[in-house]
């Protein structure tokens, strides 16, 4: 049997790989008939990934991480019926049953029965019911008929691989974040955060028809990035107010719809752009967002944050100005991207060349042992979206 490795925490700044146990289909002491064991072709380093590496989470040490996973099916537990050996799929990072209220609703991040702890689940996160992580060369994917995805033609998929491999979160989540703020024909949009998520959800504005999209960050590289796709930038440095800085791009300081796709870790903007402000964000939009309009919230928010500066943000609570929210009747949409909703839309406009979304998120492919580089090099800053080749599938 092949040797198994994975991408482990093992406190703050650090992560290790580790030789780690090859995968079974069980569920602690019980069979999963229903699961089965992937050769991972791809696994993508995430922005939710640092914030546990920075110890802004509660994650245990030796969690094994990792939640964006395409493979290869290599091995069907008996009530697998749908899925077969050789299969590449792509795995949805939230885990659903498709058996409980949420997931015949389509709310498959909020399922009821993968995490005994609350509603919803991922591979390798903290407080997500406990599943092992996929940033490794094996995995185990359970309910695999509701959950997988399978690329239609293997030959064609393998040429796409850098795009399809983002079908698991960031291209849904960004795409997520846009349409539930309400992006469409004709929208002016501000996207806050360019980093992978940010672009992805800049890239699905354009798929949605925006007519302008305009993307905030302090990181000159990634700033660069959005600019290479068609997007205009705000730089965050400067000490300008947001509104003036996008009134010089569109001659209003307003925009139609908004999107949060920095979270938590958010900072202050110009003389402030070194010091954390949680809300900063999220008030920000409520303040360049036309009255009537909506702000998408895929930035992740947490209910502990040890890192943090006041004891109430380590309770994630937030000064935010709801008043204003309410006042002008915006709508907001928060929570983990329900992946199944969007991902074989989105498989099509990739295969179909609709959308260069590894392009728009500079994705770039590195070894799996080469994943501790590509976590100090993304806490950097660096303009890129890492994904793991385990087994040198894609370099071949």
């Amino acid at each position: 049997m092949d040797e198994n490795k994975g991408v482990a925490y093992l406190e703050p700044g650090k992560v290790e790989v580790q030789g780690i146990e090859f995968p079974k289909l069980s569920l602690g002491d019980r069979k999963c008939e229903h699961g089965v064991i992937l050769k991972i072709v791809a696994s993508n380093i995430c922005g939710s990934d640092q914030h546990m590496v920075r110890g802004r989470t509660t994650a245990p040490a030796g969690l094994i991480l990792g939640h964006e996973i395409t493979g290869e099916v290599i091995e069907c537990g008996r009530d697998v019926e749908f899925i077969k050996n050789g299969d590449i799929v792509s795995v949805p990072f939230n885990i659903a049953c498709g058996r409980c209220r949420n997931c015949k609703e389509g709310k498959t991040g909020i399922c009821l029965n993968v995490n005994p702890a609350r509603p919803g689940a991922a591979y390798g996160y903290v407080d997500m019911g406990g599943w092992v992580g996929g940033q490794a060369r094996y995995a185990m994917v359970p309910y695999a008929d509701f959950n997988l995805l399978k690329f239609p033609d293997r030959d064609q998929a393998m040429a796409k691989i850098c795009d399809l491999t983002l079908l698991s979160d960031i291209f849904p989540t960004g795409y997520h974040g846009a349409l539930t703020a309400g992006v469409g024909p004709g929208s002016t949009v501000y996207i806050a955060g360019a980093g992978p998520v940010g672009l992805a959800s800049a890239a699905s504005c354009h798929l949605l028809g925006a007519a302008v999209v305009i993307v905030g960050d302090m990181i000159d590289d990634r700033l660069e990035q959005a600019r290479s796709f068609g997007c205009e930038v705000v730089d965050l440095k400067k000490d300008a107010s947001l509104g003036d800085m996008i009134a010089e791009v569109l001659g209003d300081p307003e925009v139609d719809c908004a999107v949060d796709c920095v979270g938590f870790e958010a900072h202050g903007h110009g003389c402030e752009a070194g010091v954390e402000r949680p809300a900063t964000v999220l008030n920000q939009t409520m303040e360049i967002t036309r009255a009537g309009g909506g702000v998408g919230i895929p930035g992740l928010y947490v209910t502990e944050d040890p890192g943090a500066k006041d004891d109430a943000a380590k309770m994630g609570n937030l000064s935010i100005r709801i008043g204003l929210g309410w006042a002008k009747s915006l709508h907001f949409t928060t929570g983990q991207c329900p992946v199944m909703r969007y991902h074989r839309q989105l498989m099509m406009a990739i295969l179909h060349d609709k959308v260069k979304i590894a392009q728009a998120v500079n994705a770039t492919v590195i070894s799996l042992e080469d994943a501790p580089q590509g976590y100090q090099d993304f806490d950097q800053g660096a303009a890129k979206k890492f994904v793991l080749d385990p087994h040198g599938m894609i370099a071949s």
